[in-house]
């Protein structure tokens, strides 16, 4: 009988955060008779119970950011205890890659990276990603990447070039998250939201989103439609000044902060529009998923068009007004409406469904010829 080949993945917490997810979406249709998928994590998350159903394992050591050496010591006794020969590490900045060397010292000789952003949050953080740029370029056995932008940030252009990065797309059961006429009701009800117009966005309350322009495109966009409601879902270090900027706004009446919640195809179908300004991303899970739902996505120019796998996408910059955006909202809102369940079989035919991403990842971390 085959020996089960199991592989370790490195996060700082299995929260409902894009780089999370995807492995989720990963673990859950892996084929768990030949692989099986275990977590190294600084804290408890959201996943947790459900990895632990599925036969996973959970590790949890120090933060990097508290005592660098006991994290290295610690990765390196669980690869070699429970004798890990498979490691991933989902990137944030380039020295994340201390992880692969600490597994690589436990006995791991596959080290895999996956880059999930095409930027990193924080001055200092940048400066640790230019100061160790080397390591995810030297140390990684096998590279991933959701978009060449994600690619060139992390293991640089010359890899893209020469064709060392796997693009893996970030992909979704697709029926998981086509239309639901009745996700949308219950939402809708739940909301108070029969009759209006929802903007919606998923997405942490962090830097990175966006989330203080986001409010004045609304602000905008409430002047020329009475009946628009906002729906923001997620958490994160910066909602509760989120909060007192709209309550500042004197909109809260019109803005709902849903927290997270697992029933993302019911917010979708809910939603009218997509708003998604992030100032950098890797390849973002969520534009996919609304795309799956047959939502119209407005998303900032400084995320990779490879996300634009259907005719829902539209591209503004930054450097435009909030004013400008709303605008924009408005023109999207006018537009004939498309029949939404039919954008799902786009999304397959793009190819990101899950079964197939799954096939690479299995062919691409599994059978390579560190065995």
């Amino acid at each position: 009988m085959m020996k089960m080949k199991r592989l370790l993945c490195i996060v700082s917490c299995m929260n409902a955060g894009g780089a999370e997810t995807f492995l989720m979406k990963i673990y859950r249709n892996l084929n768990r008779e030949k692989y099986q998928m275990d977590f190294c994590v600084n804290g408890q998350g959201l996943y947790d119970d459900e990895i632990k159903e599925k036969g996973g394992r959970i590790f949890i050591v120090p933060p990097k950011s508290k005592n660098p050496f006991k994290t290295f010591k610690a990765i390196k006794n669980i690869v070699k205890e429970n004798k890990y020969n498979y490691v991933i590490r989902v990137n944030e900045h380039s020295l994340s890659t201390l992880d692969l060397l600490a597994a690589k010292r436990g006995g791991a000789r596959n080290l895999i990276m996956r880059s999930s952003n095409a930027a990193t949050l924080g001055k200092f953080n940048t400066f640790l990603h230019k100061l160790f740029f080397f390591m995810p370029r030297i140390i990684p056995t096998v590279k991933i990447a959701p978009s060449k932008k994600a690619a060139e940030y992390t293991f640089g252009k010359k890899a893209v070039k020469n064709n060392k990065i796997n693009i893996l797309h970030n992909s979704l059961k697709t029926a998981d998250y086509k239309y639901s006429n009745e996700g949308n009701m219950q939402v809708r009800d739940e909301f108070n939201l029969q009759d209006k117009f929802v903007i919606g966005h998923i997405g942490r309350f962090n830097y990175q989103k966006n989330h203080t322009f986001i409010i004045d495109v609304f602000k905008h966009f409430c002047e020329r439609n009475d009946k628009a409601r906002l729906l923001l879902v997620g958490q994160g270090e910066r909602i509760e000044e989120i909060k007192k900027y709209v309550r500042d706004l004197k909109i809260e009446d019109k803005v709902i902060f849903a927290g997270v919640r697992k029933d993302v195809r019911n917010l979708l179908s809910a939603m009218d529009v997509f708003l998604f300004p992030s100032f950098f991303e890797g390849l973002p899970n969520t534009v996919v998923e609304a795309q799956t739902c047959g939502l119209p996505c407005l998303i900032a120019d400084t995320i990779t068009e490879e996300v634009a796998i259907t005719s829902l996408v539209e591209f503004k910059s930054l450097k435009e007004s909030g004013e400008a955006w709303a605008n924009k909202l408005v023109e999207m809102s006018d537009s004939e409406k498309k029949e939404r369940q039919a954008f799902a079989q786009d999304v397959v035919l793009q190819g990101y469904e899950i079964e197939q991403t799954v096939r690479q990842f299995e062919e691409i971390i599994f059978e390579n010829k560190y065995e």
